[in-house]
């Protein structure tokens, strides 16, 4: 069987979550976390190893809580996600305290994943779907000498995807008759109030999103030269940062998306029809523990995971 990563990155601030670690929120009746689930998902669909971005910060929370437990039944490796950790030539500002975005964040793994490989964010539940459409397009179809990246995505319908407790960010998918990718643009503020779907644009004017359309929750099967080609990228984005600009974020999906559109990289979407639900808020996570429990009583999932 050939060899296939999980990705997962869990470097991210939490911010929203009132000062907690959202990423190490106990869900599960065995103090389970959402990782946990997407885990035991991606090793059921076939992959073989799990790399775990974190901040140096978090490590030794984060190997107590999870780490040590999945290093029982899987091979684990880590990567660090730091604001130096920057290309030559090239420091934070002064007064930066925000993580470089995901599109860094998963140029951390560059040294030491080889393989095909899904990348997913750690406070996300997913659903099994994704995780096996992602890893049967990698095994059977991927092509890795193909002269544009030969990539996929996991398309979730947007309705599936929101927090009863506040905005979400989106990438929001255009898809050809193909069912290949044409566009995908980051969304912000998305919510659903009592006249409809609002959704903003970067400079939060107002855009237009549908409850079905296919949008991306950075849940991407992507080939390891890729990695190579973030790499590049980088320092050009560093390069463009404008002076005093403190939160600019060099992001996966706007990446992926100029690839596209300059013809480098074809992505399927495989579209799902799970349920999203993810620990945003502080509010959401007893939504996410009932959701988890219902999971459990029918037969998704067994009590205790691992």
């Amino acid at each position: 069987m050939k060899d296939t990563a999980l990705v997962i990155m869990a470097a991210g601030i939490g911010s929203r979550f009132g000062g907690g670690i959202k990423q190490l929120a106990p869900v599960g009746p065995n103090g389970e976390i959402i990782m946990d689930y997407s885990i035991h998902d991606a090793l059921e669909a076939g992959f073989n190893k799990i790399v775990f971005i974190i901040r140096r910060d978090l490590e030794k929370d984060f190997k107590e809580i999870i780490g040590e437990r999945i290093e029982k039944v899987a091979k684990v490796e880590y990567a660090y996600q730091e604001l130096d950790k920057l290309p030559q030539g090239f420091s934070a500002p002064e007064g930066r305290n925000k993580p470089w975005g995901t599109g860094h964040a998963l140029l951390m793994v560059k040294d030491f994943v080889k393989e095909p490989f899904v990348v997913i964010n750690a406070d996300d539940y997913y659903g099994k779907e994704g995780f096996c459409r992602i890893h049967d397009y990698m095994v059977q179809k991927m092509d890795e000498n193909s002269e544009t990246y030969d990539m996929c995505m996991a398309g979730f319908v947007l309705a599936n995807t929101l927090s009863e407790n506040g905005t979400v960010t989106r990438g929001a998918c255009e898809v050809d008759e193909k069912g290949n990718l044409k566009q995908v643009k980051e969304t912000f503020g998305i919510q659903m109030l009592s006249d409809g779907l609002h959704a903003e644009d970067d400079t939060g004017q107002p855009v237009t999103v549908r409850p079905d359309q296919l949008v991306s929750m950075n849940m991407w099967g992507l080939p390891p030269a890729f990695l190579t080609e973030l790499e590049k990228q980088f320092p050009e984005f560093l390069k463009s940062v404008p002076e005093g600009n403190l939160k600019a974020e060099f992001l996966l999906p706007q990446v992926i998306d100029t690839l596209v559109h300059e013809g480098k990289a074809r992505v399927k979407v495989l579209d799902t029809k799970d349920k999203w639900f993810g620990v945003t808020y502080q509010e959401d996570k007893e939504i996410v523990v009932k959701a988890i429990q219902k999971l459990i009583a029918e037969g998704v999932y067994p009590e205790k995971l691992f």
